[in-house]
């Protein structure tokens, strides 16, 4: 453990990315006077509550743990402000924070954002980058301001977009890259570096994802669903249906093997691989779930399904 740090932080974020850099600020010995997390959520099929991924590594470091529904009542700003934070470091927290709140440290808010800003602004920009064929994924730390991610940027880092990258593996890289910009950013305190400006002409938005964009059309290229079945790994997931069943694919690989399948169309390929037909191209699938049965290779798919070859996807 490194010597305690005096610089007094709040630490705002509540899924799995935020994870990384708060054990890098707690590692590093930085104060953490404060952690706001969402409020905890009904999950799974017994809709029990269950706790945001940083609320429960804070509690295990015995830090301080705050879950309003909102910042914007003045009484939870004064509890926020009463922490007295030098800076806040937001990273995937999830709730909008009012002028009031961006007042109160006097470094500022700084915000670890997993995308190349302005490219992709908005809740979801690790899934939007793999949805988009990008070559290059990133991380911008920004001075937080009112919009929505329109705020200056002081860092950026980019990293190549692997075949194998789904949204939970290119999050860790980009969460862990963000911690060291992060770390970098914090030394220079006082002396923090102007921040660029971001160039709005050239910004991009991506919302929430919904459960219905897991949806395959088979009216569309090979290539476009594979990027869907990455990034919508694991929720919502891409799926279709089989026999009035939900169909869900794992695991996929856009083709050019000429089948001249129609969209939708399955083949049986090489005995054991199973090919779709798309707008362009074919889509192999390479892992699947019938509803109702366990994830499983198309090999063994295919030995239970016997009647699987020529059939249409979705209809």
């Amino acid at each position: 453990m490194a010597v305690m740090n005096e610089l007094r932080i709040v630490f705002m974020g509540s899924p799995e990315f935020a994870l990384t850099p708060l054990k890098m600020l707690l590692a590093e010995g930085y104060a953490i006077c404060g952690v706001y997390t969402q409020p905890d959520r009904p999950a799974g099929r017994g809709r029990e509550l269950c706790p945001p991924p940083v609320k429960a590594l804070a509690l295990e470091r015995g830090l301080a743990v705050y879950q309003p529904q909102s910042l914007k009542k003045p009484e939870e700003q004064a509890v926020l402000s009463g922490l007295k934070p030098d800076v806040i470091v937001v990273a995937a927290y999830g709730l909008i924070l009012p002028q009031a709140v961006l007042d109160i440290p006097a470094y500022g808010v700084l915000n670890i954002h997993p995308s190349l800003l302005p490219r992709y602004r908005g809740a979801t920009p690790v899934a939007a980058t793999l949805l988009g064929g990008d070559e290059w994924a990133g991380v911008s730390l920004m001075k937080l301001e009112a919009g929505l991610d329109t705020g200056p940027v002081y860092s950026r880092a980019a990293i190549p977009v692997r075949p194998e990258d789904t949204t939970p593996l290119l999050a860790d890289k980009l969460a862990f890259i963000g911690g060291c910009l992060l770390l970098e950013l914090l030394s220079r305190i006082p002396s923090l570096p102007q921040p660029e400006l971001q160039d709005n002409a050239k910004a991009t938005y991506f919302g929430m994802v919904t459960k219905d964009m897991g949806q395959v059309n088979w009216q569309t290229p090979a290539a476009e669903i594979e990027r869907r079945v990455r990034a919508f790994f694991p929720w919502p997931g891409v799926f279709t249906s089989y026999n009035q069943k939900t169909l869900k694919i794992l695991e996929a690989r856009p083709q050019k093997l000429g089948l001249g399948l129609q969209p939708s169309q399955v083949r049986v390929y090489e005995g054991d691989r199973i090919m779709v037909g798309s707008a362009s191209g074919e889509l192999e699938i390479i892992r699947l779930q019938l509803e109702g049965k366990a994830a499983c290779s198309a090999a063994d798919f295919l030995r239970g399904q016997r009647h699987f070859d020529g059939v249409n996807l979705g209809v």
